[in-house]
């Protein structure tokens, strides 16, 4: 009976989908305690993110038997990244637009402050405004999506070179066989 290879996409959606929720404990937890989005502590989230990306490479090198080449390291990685970014587009589309749309009022405001401290006049402001309203939940998204897959891509590529082990002539695969390696 042949054992089936592990499969990298089931790794990385089972990952991804642990890292959604907890970036929502941390969303909710941050808008619980009325911490400022501008702060620098919003940089926590990032932490889960680092570590499940981590996670899922090492559980499918443990799957492979502990060897691993660099492509490989980095598949579950990618994969991760790419679906935990479009399934926290999702929650963050979900997220500004019906859940807690204030958030998005509150961060049009920052930036209002901010247009104005640029100079810019009051007619740029209302339309950059108008449009933030109407489509800032979709940028969000849309942002979200794309920054995850680009910051993952490097978190991968980083872990996938430290988690790589790839075998030597003197590795014998452990399936069972018993072989002198010198014939």
């Amino acid at each position: 009976m042949e054992k089936s290879a592990p499969n990298p996409t089931a790794i990385a959606t089972k990952w991804a989908l642990i890292y959604v929720v907890v970036s929502i404990v941390i969303t909710y937890g941050f808008q619980l305690l009325n911490i400022d989005q501008n702060s620098s502590v919003k940089y926590i989230g990032y932490l889960p993110f680092i570590a499940f990306c981590f996670l899922a490479q090492k559980e499918y090198k443990d799957q492979l038997g502990g060897f691993i080449t660099f492509g490989q390291a980095f598949n579950p990685g990618f994969r991760y990244s790419l679906f935990g970014g479009l399934l926290l587009a999702i929650f963050i589309y979900i997220y500004l637009g019906i859940l807690s749309p204030e958030m998005l009022t509150k961060a049009m405001e920052q930036q209002q402050t901010a247009m104005a401290e640029k100079g810019m006049s009051q007619e740029q402001i209302d339309k950059a405004l108008e449009m933030g309203t109407k489509y800032g939940a979709i940028f969000g998204a849309i942002a979200t999506a794309i920054s995850t897959l680009v910051f993952g891509c490097i978190v991968a590529l980083v872990s996938a070179a430290i988690l790589k082990k790839e075998r030597t002539a003197f590795d014998i695969p452990d399936e069972g066989v018993t072989s002198d390696p010198t014939v």
